[in-house]
């Protein structure tokens, strides 16, 4: 599984820091809607799906919280926790979010606006579905 991080280019002073997400530039689609996670309590697990179309860049704007991901073939374990790094998530990725900082705040840029069809939420139908 190739798995691509973004780097976000920061500026700043002795102001602080910023980061500009931009579809085209540095977000590699076009951005249709925006959440975020945060005050995940200790030891829940999120996600435990993956996408038929859709495609997300994930950053873990503070703290740090670790993905695993798996296409079916391949499983990679990681933690995220760079503010000037996005991960980006195509679909037919199965994806589980755990170990979240108590000040995590995990940001999702997706290419598509909400849409119950799109999920595959049973890991067996995901297998069959990447594995015919």
């Amino acid at each position: 599984m190739n798995i691509q991080f973004l780097q976000l280019q920061t500026h700043g002073d002795d102001r602080g820091s910023l980061i500009s997400l931009e579809e085209g530039k540095n977000i590699p689609f076009q951005v249709k809607r925006v959440y975020y996670m945060f005050d995940t309590g200790q030891g829940v697990k999120r996600g435990y799906h993956a996408h038929k179309s859709l495609k997300q860049v994930a950053v873990a704007v503070r703290g740090s919280c670790r993905f695993l991901l798996d296409d079916g073939k391949e499983k990679i374990d990681f933690r995220l926790d760079n503010p000037c790094q996005g991960l980006l998530i195509e679909s037919f990725v199965w994806r589980v979010m755990y170990d979240f900082s108590p000040d995590c705040v995990l940001m999702v840029l997706a290419d598509s606006l909400y849409d119950e069809a799109d999920y595959v939420r049973d890991y067996a139908t995901f297998q069959s579905m990447v594995n015919p």
